[in-house]
């Protein structure tokens, strides 16, 4: 199938209130621009030197979602456009997306990072961390950032029950938060699902998957991006 025949028939699995985010990463703007002619406008990367190309590169009303582990001293580089950070996993970086959202007259969102998986190298908050960061009240004061909810990646694993769990216990994080701190219709996004493990998420409870393998075919890495 077409790029635009895969976005149709994905989307037509999504329930109503579940967003995709077409991931894009090592895929050449000729393939992205494939997708956004198919109706496509929301794009995550995970590296900000790529993504900051094809910013540059492509349509202007693109709206990019860094997905991937974001360093404090390159946040600068994405603050004047990002739509959603996905993958903030500690209250400095927070802090850094706040001071240069500020510097350029912007409200930035972001999602909390919590590490579910059992994978050491996966990145997130430690639960015990994030509950006692939230207790702290510190985030109230950050003006340049918006919660709008949770990210997490499952253990790559074929054992679909120590996914479920992963993921059930990421909307029960997300239930949590939106009670104990009363967040408002604002906190609304729970980002978990990739390719392999999309309907489970969505079973329990995610409304937005991050899918790009079913999209655009297998990753071809040593090819050069731009």
């Amino acid at each position: 199938m077409s790029i635009k025949e895969q976005i149709q028939s994905l989307k037509a699995t999504l329930p109503e209130g579940v967003t995709l985010v077409a991931v894009s990463k090592t895929y050449p703007p000729e393939i992205i621009r494939e997708a956004y002619e198919a109706g496509q406008r929301i794009f995550g990367e995970n590296r900000v030197q790529e993504l900051v190309a094809k910013y540059e590169a492509l349509p202007k009303d693109i709206q990019w979602h860094l997905i991937g582990h974001l360093q404090t001293n390159k946040v600068k580089y994405i603050a004047p456009f990002v739509t959603l950070i996905h993958s903030v996993d500690s209250a400095h970086l927070l802090e850094t997306i706040h001071e240069q959202a500020l510097k350029h007259g912007r409200v930035i969102d972001v999602l909390m990072e919590v590490h579910i998986a059992c994978e050491a190298s996966k990145h997130g908050w430690a639960e015990s961390e994030l509950w006692e960061y939230m207790a702290s009240g510190a985030w109230k004061q950050l003006t340049g950032i918006r919660l709008r909810g949770v990210m997490g990646v499952a253990t790559f694993t074929d054992d679909q029950q120590e996914v479920r769990a992963e993921f059930e216990r990421l909307h029960a994080i997300f239930l949590r938060l939106k009670q104990e701190h009363q967040f408002g219709p604002e906190f609304d996004t729970l980002s978990m699902g990739m390719s392999g493990d999309y309907p489970l998420a969505i079973e329990c409870g995610s409304t937005m998957v991050r899918i790009g393998t079913l999209i655009f075919g297998a990753r071809q890495y040593n090819k050069p991006i731009l």
